[in-house]
């Protein structure tokens, strides 16, 4: 009796005998169309022979000849490539040499020009321009074969599968079977092992992909290297995690040959998603690299245009893509796509007129262009605006793609208008930063054709005020795809539908399609940024330098204390020293990334970042380091009394940055806001944190970190402003899919406007005044009268609080409406009118007299000591569950709050209480010894003396550290406590070091010790 073969042999016969068409009789197949997913059903491949395969060439000669002569007859003959003989090795050399330097995919794509004739490799996909079509591509030979033997050397080693197209080789297999204890690592591994990457076959672009398969996972690798391929996932994900969900039809990865490899998929991958592009590797050096679609990406797409395609334009679709998960690939892919999508009513008229890539990230922008336009058949309709003259240009002259920053994009709005008729693909990427307030309402306006002028009747105030409102909504003639890994809750309600069900109307505020970052890290794609955060803790003491005792306000002295240690010279000079020292001992020392890592400094402002890096320049060459750092902001810094850019620090132009900090000696990137958000660089391995992170910020700050690289297995943050339990609730958010929970209530602008009203600092006669001057285009000095009146009122009338009240809800109101009026079914003049204006009062409200009662409070006081203590790493693990957000916040914030006045003094043990030092037993005594007893004997020490009068700084500072220590060994009988502080806490060691010296060194005069003479 035959049995189930469950060898890996037979999971190799169950590929073949689907991708052939020759299923067991019990199963029922449809010929090559797309399911409702926009995925492909399985169609008919033609099984090879081995011997057919020539290893030399690394083709199916009788396959590709069959397909050429089929095809091309008259080429064919023209060439001679019908006997064998001096002319068809000459064509197959001229083949297999495209191949090597253009890459089988492009090959594919172009075909191959050999003396008189022009021959396509490939037939493309039917399109309903072409009639022929259908047929044509019916005629491409899509082959399977089995145990193919790849190499001419004595071990004839074989692969258990390839795929080729018209003899030319497009993939590779390695199949396992966890039934016989073998699962896709050991293919994985057999591929890094067993599969020389010299040999003809395996050579970068020379097939398209390779895959390594098992009956529960997949994986793939695009240029295989030996034991450095890279392997990724190529799985569906489950549980939005890693893996493939079960399949009650079949094997958990049965997808990969009934849909992927399917014809029509697999012709839709070489004509739309694979290709080859060139990159700067890690010493500034162009490469080429081969790009094939994830699994998610692919899906994406193709969802997408499955949406579009079925439902038409004028919809919005939100995609919330792990940061790190290939959005720029997946964003090209989709626009180029658009592009070619037919109305479903009429299959010869595109869908969309134009596609608009938008985003607010200048480096983004140039790779999404570079991607598009490595698809030649888009290249003559793409525009990459570099100006706004550009972008209005390409707008106007009806370019099909056109890519943009969300900084170019407002300055040629006004100008545009006729464009109602024609229809649009808006994507728009990081959604939240780039898909908000009046920039929005601004494109809105230029893409609908409406610029408040009608032809015929003169319009009304009313009617002006009408159009804005409809200038404010999603428009009816194009449709969004944002792509985003941390949606906002203002993003996700603008993206959110109503829907009904039964007798009641639902909302609901969810991505549309998801790839978590629990995924992208269980993958591999991105690796876990928060596995690896070190707290560190600040301990310090400030003195009061005043004989008096003034009062102060408590939380704001408090705060201003804090920022000013934190930011003094010494707290600076010790946390950089820290920092290099981790990462020279820690990272570099240990080789992260093969010894290429890089570390990023995040600073609260541009004075620290230029602060710091002066610190760190300073420490490492006083350490002998070979490293040296990059600072990066924009604009100008003074720095001693002179405005200087960070190209005038770095010495050299600023576009250089991100080339240079792949480049030895640049370790460092010292940044404040600059390159936080949207900077992909993989080499970047460690992240110090000098700088308060929450919510949205925190996660894409600390996602600089997360980009994979083959040798990249962990990453690092040490954090020096306490963010601890912000970091882990705002990764919490955005782990899995991120939900809104309800929807805004816009009844709540009646409610913020009748507070506003009741003010009394307008009347509503001037509203209605002031906004018939402005949409009718009267003079500026027509409106000013109305503004100032009202301006008296409030700083005349309102006492300080309800001044702070007032402006508070002015701006809540003005923000609220921005947002609402873009979603909203309905439009409300009055609404409409009051926000209008009130952007024209709020800028002339002056800010309300708050008297500041910590003034003076840093005048009073001096830093005694600093010490930073780094405490033990934790590994922060996130709850299976997904994130959510409550609706966006309507009205102002809270009003003024009550001081808390306090004595000085008192203010200063509070500090010192908060961030005081060890928890000596006899205090008292260990801070006598340590100000008075070991300075004394440290400076009477013979050496150090003798260092300090004849040697320069640095030489003393060695021989202080000598004494010092011999000091502290002496004191090991009275003071075990001190001595065990000294030996073990390398925080405490440090500081008593420093402040040791500090207090004993004495410059030697001019001429001596390496100071030069005057």
């Amino acid at each position: 009796m035959a049995t189930t073969d469950t060898t890996e042999k037979g999971l190799e016969s169950l590929i073949v005998r689907h991708l052939t068409g020759q299923p067991p009789a019990q199963a029922v197949l449809t010929n090559t169309v797309q399911d409702d997913a926009g995925h492909y059903v399985v169609g008919s491949y033609v099984q090879g022979s081995p011997a057919d395969y020539n290893r030399d060439l690394a083709l199916d000669v009788p396959k590709l000849l069959a397909f050429l002569q089929d095809t091309q007859p008259k080429s064919f003959a023209a060439l001679g490539l019908g006997d064998e003989g001096t002319k068809r090795t000459q064509f197959l050399h001229r083949l297999q040499g495209e191949i090597a330097k253009r890459g089988v995919v492009d090959v594919l794509r172009k075909g191959v020009s050999h003396g008189p004739a022009h021959v396509d490799l490939y037939k493309v996909l039917p399109t309903p321009t072409d009639p022929a079509s259908a047929e044509n591509f019916e005629k491409n030979v899509f082959s399977v074969t089995r145990q193919l033997r790849y190499s001419n050397d004595e071990a004839q080693r074989s692969l258990d599968m390839v795929i080729f197209l018209n003899g030319l080789p497009l993939i590779t297999f390695e199949l396992k079977n966890s039934l016989t204890k073998q699962t896709v690592q050991d293919a994985v591994v057999q591929y890094q092992t067993t599969r020389p990457p010299h040999e003809l076959l395996f050579q970068l672009g020379r097939c398209m992909v390779h895959f390594a398969v098992d009956d529960v996972e997949v994986r793939f690798c695009t240029h295989l290297t030996g034991k450095n391929s890279w392997f990724l996932p190529f799985n569906k994900g489950y549980n939005d995690g890693a893996g493939n969900p079960p399949n009650p039809h079949g094997l958990k990865t049965d997808y990969l040959w009934k849909q992927v490899l399917a014809k029509e998929s697999l012709a839709n991958i070489i004509e739309n998603f694979a290709q080859i592009v060139e990159e700067e590797d890690e010493k500034g050096k162009k490469k080429r690299k081969q790009v094939f679609p994830r699994y998610h990406q692919l899906r994406s797409v193709r969802a997408l245009l499955q949406a579009s395609r079925s439902e038409g334009v004028g919809r919005r679709y939100l995609i919330q893509h792990s940061a790190g998960s290939g959005k720029s690939n997946t964003i090209a892919w989709l626009a180029h796509q658009l592009v070619e999508l037919k109305a479903p009513a009429d299959p010869l008229k595109p869908l969309f007129d134009t596609v608009v890539v938008i985003t607010d990230r200048r480096a983004l922008d140039t790779a999404i262009a570079r991607t598009i336009k490595g698809f030649d058949h888009v290249s003559s309709i793409f525009g990459h605006s570099d100006s706004a003259d550009e972008l209005r240009g390409y707008l106007s002259q009806g370019k099909k793609i056109i890519v943009t920053t969300v900084q170019k994009f407002p300055w040629v709005l006004d100008e545009l208008g006729g464009m109602a008729a024609k229809r649009f693909a808006l994507l728009i990427d990081e959604a939240h930063s780039s898909q908000g307030g009046k920039t929005t309402a601004k494109m809105h306006l230029a893409l609908s054709g409406s610029d408040g002028d009608e032809e015929g009747d003169e319009e009304s105030v009313e009617d002006k005020v009408n159009h804005l409102i409809e200038s404010r909504k999603m428009l009816g003639n194009a449709s969004y795809f944002a792509f985003t890994a941390t949606p906002k809750n203002k993003t996700l309600e603008l993206f959110g539908e109503r829907y009904e069900e039964g007798d009641k109307v639902h909302f609901r505020a969810r991505p549309e399609l998801t790839y978590t970052t629990k995924q992208a890290i269980a993958e591999g794609f991105i690796l876990d940024v928060i596995k690896n955060y070190t707290p560190v803790a600040s301990y310090y003491r400030v003195a009061k330098t005043v004989e008096d005792d003034p009062d102060f306000d408590k939380k704001k002295a408090l705060k201003k204390i804090r920022a000013y240690v934190e930011s003094h010279e010494k707290a600076i000079r010790k946390k950089a020293e820290i920092m290099v020292d981790h990462f020279t001992v820690h990272v570099a020392g240990k080789r992260k990334i093969g010894g290429q890592a890089r570390a990023m400094i995040v600073c609260s402002g541009i004075a620290r970042a230029v602060d710091y890096y002066f610190a760190v320049s300073d420490y490492l060459k006083e350490i002998k380091s070979p490293f040296k750092a990059i600072v990066a902001y924009s604009g100008e810094h003074e720095v001693n009394g002179q405005k200087r850019t960070e190209a005038d620090l770095n010495d050299f132009p600023s576009k250089d940055i991100p080339a240079k900090l792949k480049q030895d000696p640049y370790r460092f990137l010292i940044v404040a806001n600059k390159y936080v958000t949207g900077f992909d660089e993989p080499l970047l391995h460690t992240m110090y944190v000098d700088k308060p992170l929450a919510g949205v910020l925190a996660v894409q700050t600390l996602s600089r970190l997360n980009r994979a690289h083959p040798q990249k297995h962990d990453t690092f943050v040490m954090d020096f402003a306490d963010n601890e339990e912000a970091v882990k609730a705002a990764f919490q958010d955005y782990y899995r899919a991120t939900v809104q929970m309800g929807e805004t209530d816009p009844n709540k602008l009646h409610d913020l406007k009748a507070d506003l009203d009741g003010h009394q600092v307008y009347a509503w006669a001037q509203v209605e005044q002031l906004v018939a001057l402005f949409v009718n285009g009267s003079e500026r000095d027509t409106l000013d009268p109305i503004l100032d009146a009202c301006v008296a009122v409030y700083t005349e009338q309102l006492n300080e609080e309800q001044q702070v009240e007032f402006k508070g809800k002015a701006k809540g109101f003005v923000r609220s409406y921005g947002f609402l009026g873009a979603i909203l079914p309905y439009g409300h003049p009055a609404w409409e009118k009051l926000s209008i204006f009130l952007n024209f009062l709020i800028p002339k409200l002056p800010a309300p007299k708050e008297e500041d009662l910590s003034k003076g409070v840093l005048e009073a006081i001096d830093m005694d000591s600093y010490r930073p203590e780094v405490n033990a790493s934790l590994a922060m693990a996130m709850d299976e569950a997904d994130g959510t957000l409550e609706p966006a916040p309507m009205g102002a914030g809270g009003g003024l709050p009550e001081p808390e006045v306090d004595k000085l003094s008192n203010i200063i043990k509070a500090f010192n209480d908060l961030f005081g030092n060890i928890e000596w037993k006899d205090a008292d005594k260990i801070r006598k010894v340590i100000a008075e007893e070991i300075p004394a004997k440290v400076a009477q020490d013979t050496a150090y003396q003798n260092a300090q009068k004849n040697s320069s700084k640095q030489n003393a500072k060695l021989e202080h550290d000598k004494a010092l220590g011999r000091v502290v060994l002496a004191l090991l009988a009275d003071h075990t406590e001190l001595f065990k502080q000294f030996s073990d806490n390398a925080n405490f060691k440090r500081w008593l070091t420093d402040s040791v010296f500090d207090a004993t060194y004495k410059k030697p005069p001019p001429g001596i010790g390496g100071q030069a003479l005057n």
